[in-house]
């Protein structure tokens, strides 16, 4: 005999489902990297990111405990998506070495095109307001930026094993000035709305590691 249980449903709004709640926090980490790409840390409110994503500010503290918590989430969320950018362009071999470089200037250049030079990057604009952020961001930060280098110094070694560039090149030393010189352009492109700082910088680069 067959047993026919009812299930009686309780009035008031369904449970929610794991995935409304991933949805949630993906839509505050994807805000809230626009906003401090284009303003920084300091000068982004909590309430400008739930602004963004249409949700009540109760909802934010359920995902992060504090803003500072918030921007820990968004360095690494940022870190991630550029360094899949860098191995996409720096691992790809129907490209020579130093063609690969220009492929992620080019790239990251049109990005910021796209949003007329309002958005620059966000570990650049944070490593700015370093004096005004929880000391643990320096950490991470650095971490970053170290990973970065490390990515395009084995990018300029393969450049110097094809002999793109001399042997005497210190790749390690290169990389680090790269990711300074960029850093200062994005920020110079900003103030602009131009593409030109970044031109001058790419170019002046280029041309000091062929005469190394």
């Amino acid at each position: 005999m067959e047993i026919h249980q009812t299930v009686i449903r309780k009035r008031g709004r369904p449970p929610k489902r794991p995935e409304d709640a991933l949805e949630t926090r993906e839509l505050l980490v994807r805000a809230g990297l626009e906003v401090l790409t284009e303003k920084g840390f300091a000068a982004t409110g909590i309430d400008e990111v739930l602004k963004r994503v249409g949700v009540p500010k109760g909802s934010f503290y359920h995902y992060f405990d504090s803003k500072e918590a918030f921007g820990a989430a968004l360095i690494e969320r940022y870190a991630s998506y550029f360094a899949r950018k860098l191995e996409r362009h720096f691992i790809d071999e129907s490209m020579t070495p130093l063609d690969r470089l220009k492929a992620f200037v080019d790239d990251a250049q049109a990005g910021m095109a796209r949003h007329d030079f309002r958005r620059g990057c966000l570990i650049g604009n944070l490593g700015q307001e370093m004096a005004a952020l929880p000391e643990n961001f320096r950490e991470r930060l650095n971490a970053v930026f170290g990973d970065w280098e490390r990515r395009l110094a084995l990018c300029l070694e393969a450049a110097q094993q094809v002999g793109q560039i001399p042997a005497t090149v210190d790749c390690a030393q290169q990389a680090s000035f790269f990711w300074i010189g960029w850093e200062g352009a994005v920020l110079r492109a900003k103030l602009e709305r131009s593409a030109k700082p970044l031109d001058i910088f790419t170019q002046g680069f280029f041309t000091g590691l062929q005469r190394a």
